[in-house]
């Protein structure tokens, strides 16, 4: 397809190219404007991009646009696109931009040429009777929208800042042919089912209170499936010698100070006054793994020192971005900040790499690795960046694994390397990271005695593998779409006798599974066998166990799976036998 790329030339792009899909998508944007304007004329524009799924626009009215409201929009889009409107481009001087938007009665347009550079061109694109600011790309023709579709309604501050309005945000998606959308607007609807909220809620793991916004309150079951992925944390960080550490949750001002977070991270701080000194809640583990390493000399000989610590750290996010458990203000990290020799970069990173493979590889989650590099607001010389930098991309490189650069995304003291997973819908994830930091160490002074007999500054590694516990926590719900394996299930087995007379051989089966370590419950409720089985399945227990007459007599169970009807028989002890396997083997069905 043709594209006006944002110097106004006339390409040919497919959507396959990142070019040809945002100037698509983007396109899709304007008609969206353009048929809101139509039917909605006092509606007044802000910002309307292409975004990695689709597009949206950004639109101040004094209310929220209704299900009928989006449905004649979208009508309304199908209209424009059939005009086969020609996309036209063009400049104007600042003095005529302000006028045009003035006499449309566009005021965020307005402020928007205002905060350009006096010597930034002003372009914009003209399709019927609909013109706007705009840098482009876009197609050359509104015909060339073909398969596009109007998916939900949301409120967003004007420029993304809480001070500013709350506006109404419609998003929308569009590809280059009907099949790629049918198959994009199913993966979502699967996506919806996914949705770790409602599965938070329908199994019982978590709750949003309005009195805490942003913490979540983990309930009886999900308690049980953040512990078993804190004990399975425990047993690997043993296994790959980290020495697990705690540290406070509220700190001197002065720490963080030197840390630079009071200067760079305040606004996102919870502080508080104790005998009249500043205080901060932590929002990163790092200055207090610092403070232990400060507590004793060190020699090189004990290096690598690996820190691991689960964290609770609080940071103030924006009301409007809190999301379940992948965006809250209270949350658990799986830290390790690891103290090494500067000629220890590459193995350690190609260690922590195997740990980080082991623990995805258990979940199912491929995954992709970016290099991020240094950030224009950044300490430390570049040579000690240059430095750093090599030292992940060889390490990454040594093991056969490939990354893409995300230039001038690393964090302010050091370059990163961001794992990404992959679920089961195909979404990516960013849980994990190494972090190379040459700057706190030398901030806080922190030392070892060389080889050489030396005073030397250690290299610090920042690291997590979930992430976040909550985060992950979400992630693996969306994933399994909250059939977790039996070894993170909740409730592994659900007993579920016929009678009441079955009950006591119910209890003897519930009381042998429990002594294996298994979790289990009896459903005794005078219902039926087919309703107590429904409702364990809607619970997604991988087990169910129906105990008759026949049952008891034989001394066996029948055995149905959450996915299946069938039934299988089998003798009570070869049943838990099989179940205590499938659980210490951590088997993923």
């Amino acid at each position: 397809m043709k594209v006006i790329t944002h110097d106004g030339t006339i390409e040919e792009h497919s959507f396959e190219e990142e070019l040809g899909r945002n100037a698509l998508r983007h396109t899709a944007s304007h008609i969206l404007a353009q048929a809101v304007k139509r039917l909605y004329p006092d509606t007044k524009l802000a910002i309307g991009p292409s975004i990695k799924e689709g597009f949206y626009y950004d639109f101040d009215r004094d209310h929220p646009f209704t299900e009928e409201e989006l449905a004649a929009i979208e009508a309304e889009m199908k209209k424009i696109v059939k005009e086969n409107l020609k996309m036209e481009r063009f400049t104007l001087a600042r003095d005529e931009a302000i006028a045009l938007m003035t006499k449309l009665d566009e005021p965020y347009k307005i402020e928007l040429i205002n905060d350009l550079g006096e010597d930034e061109e002003l372009s914009f694109f003209k399709q019927g009777d609909y013109v706007d600011l705009c840098a482009g790309p876009h197609v050359t023709y509104t015909s060339a929208v073909k398969a596009f579709k109007l998916t939900s309604v949301a409120g967003a501050y004007w420029r993304g800042s809480e001070k500013n309005k709350m506006l109404t945000r419609i998003y929308g998606t569009a590809f280059a042919t009907k099949p790629e959308l049918e198959e994009y607007l199913t993966r979502i609807e699967e996506a919806k089912k996914r949705d770790h909220r409602k599965l938070g809620r329908d199994l019982g793991l978590f709750a949003l209170r309005d009195e805490a916004p942003g913490m979540p309150f983990f309930l009886p079951r999900g308690m049980v499936l953040r512990n078993t992925l804190i004990d399975y944390w425990h047993e690997v960080h043993n296994k790959w010698d980290y020495l697990e550490i705690s540290t406070p949750q509220i700190m001197r001002r002065t720490l963080w100070e030197t840390s630079g977070h009071w200067e760079h991270y305040k606004e996102n701080m919870y502080t508080t006054l104790i005998d009249g000194e500043d205080f901060a809640v932590k929002p990163m583990n790092c200055p207090g793994s610092i403070l232990v390493y400060q507590l004793e000399p060190h020699s090189y000989k004990e290096l690598p020192l690996r820190y691991g610590e689960l964290g609770r750290v609080h940071r103030h996010e924006l009301s409007g971005a809190l999301h379940g458990l992948f965006r809250v203000r209270c949350f658990t990290q799986d830290d390790a900040h690891i103290l090494i020799a500067p000629d220890q970069i590459k193995d350690e990173v190609v260690r922590i790499t195997k740990l980080f493979d082991e623990v995805y590889s258990l979940f199912g989650l491929p995954y992709k690795i970016e290099l991020s590099t240094m950030p224009e607001d950044h300490i430390g010389s570049e040579a000690d960046w240059e430095v750093a930098t090599a030292a992940l991309a060889d390490a990454i490189t040594s093991i056969g694994k490939t990354y893409t650069v995300n230039e001038g995304d690393g964090a302010f003291y050091g370059p990163k390397l961001d794992f990404h997973i992959q679920d089961s819908l195909g979404r990516t994830w960013q849980c994990g990271t190494i972090q190379l930091d040459y700057q706190l160490p030398g901030r806080f002074g922190l030392e070892y005695t060389g080889s050489d007999g030396e005073k030397h500054c250690p290299v610090m590694i920042h690291r997590v593998v979930f992430g976040s516990v909550e985060r992950f926590i979400g992630v693996i719900i969306e994933h399994f779409g909250g059939k977790f394996p039996t070894w993170l299930s909740p409730v592994q087995v659900e007993v579920l006798p016929i009678t009441d007379r079955n009950n006591d051989y119910s209890d003897e089966i519930v009381a042998a599974l429990k002594a294996e370590g298994v979790r289990c419950e009896c459903d005794k409720r005078q219902e039926k066998t087919g309703f107590k089985v429904r409702e364990a399945q809607l619970q997604k227990i991988p087990y169910m166990l129906v105990i008759g007459d026949k049952e008891e007599q034989e001394g066996t169970v029948s055995v149905r799976r959450r996915d299946s009807n069938n039934v299988t028989v089998m003798k009570k002890e070869e049943f838990i036998a099989h179940v205590v396997k499938e659980i210490k083997e951590r088997a993923r069905s």
